[in-house]
């Protein structure tokens, strides 16, 4: 079966017979925990230090979550005997607590605006950029060819407003502070990170398409995403997690980089660093 945290729930379910039960879930820290949904739709969480008689619970700490959880028990008195239910949080309190049967027929239900996806990360996420019509690229000359250094200058420019979007999601509390403190607190949610460094790194080819990029930058990549959560991580975890780290932290780099230097007009006369690492990403120095 594998881990699993226990979770009790105060807050009123759809079905009242389901109140007293203890539920299970797989998508908190899956460390045999306990958790408590209470009345005023809070999740707190009493931490097991140790095993046998001499256990020790930590106090009650409150989980400020955003998103979904899912917890099921089974039932023998019932039929079917099997019950699950789907709870929302949003910013740290229930939303609403739905069978799952009824979440999966509809497809409609609105998302949270920051959603932060709690089932464990089995494989990193992938994200599509779409592809967009691209601006006239500049020429050296009358008649001369465009420059790829020019090239990249326009598409800065023309895809600004999306890269401002994956800096804003990827810099804040959800999408950078959360997943760092993950590690320290030698969580599984941290390979999380390798989603967004698939994003950015997708984000930052399409300024380029034609040019692979740097050879380092993507032998950092592929050392810190594809990876799978094994419970035998723990005992090594800063050599299974620190590459997915190092990966986001230098595609975030160069996302910001991006960004940063998306106003400029023409290549400059004096080359600020970030920018010439820019350029050194897409083999352009």
């Amino acid at each position: 079966m594998g881990m699993f945290d226990t979770v009790y729930c105060e807050y009123p379910l759809p079905d009242a017979r389901h109140q007293a039960l203890d539920f299970q879930t797989k998508n908190l820290e899956c460390a045999l925990d306990t958790y408590t949904i209470t009345q005023d739709g809070r999740l707190v969480r009493r931490a097991r230090r140790g095993w046998g008689a001499e256990a020790v619970l930590d106090r009650d700490i409150e989980g400020p979550l955003h998103g979904d959880i899912r917890i099921y028990t089974s039932v023998k008195s019932e039929e079917p005997s099997w019950v699950e239910y789907v709870v929302r949080f949003t910013h740290g309190c229930v939303e609403w607590i739905r069978p799952l049967a009824e979440v999966q027929k509809d497809p409609d239900l609105p998302s949270p605006d920051l959603d932060l996806s709690l089932e464990p990360y089995s494989t990193a996420r992938t994200f599509e950029v779409e592809a967009q019509p691209r601006p006239a690229t500049p020429e050296t000359g009358e008649g001369a060819a465009p420059t790829a250094e020019g090239a990249l200058l326009l598409n800065l420019q023309h895809d600004r407003p999306e890269l401002e979007k994956l800096l804003a999601e990827c810099s804040n509390h959800w999408g950078y502070e959360d997943p760092v403190y993950r590690f320290y607190h030698q969580s599984f949610k941290v390979y999380g990170l390798q989603g967004s460094t698939q994003a950015i790194v997708q984000r930052l080819q399409a300024l380029a398409p034609d040019r692979p990029l740097n050879p380092w930058f993507i032998q950092i990549v592929q050392a810190g995403t594809g990876k799978v959560f094994k419970s035998e991580d723990n005992a090594r975890w800063t050599e299974a997690t620190r590459p997915i780290l190092e990966a986001f932290f230098h595609a975030r780099f160069f996302l910001e980089m991006a960004v940063r230097y998306a106003d400029l007009q023409e290549p400059p006369q004096v080359m600020p660093s970030g920018y010439a690492a820019l350029l050194y990403l897409f083999g352009l120095r």
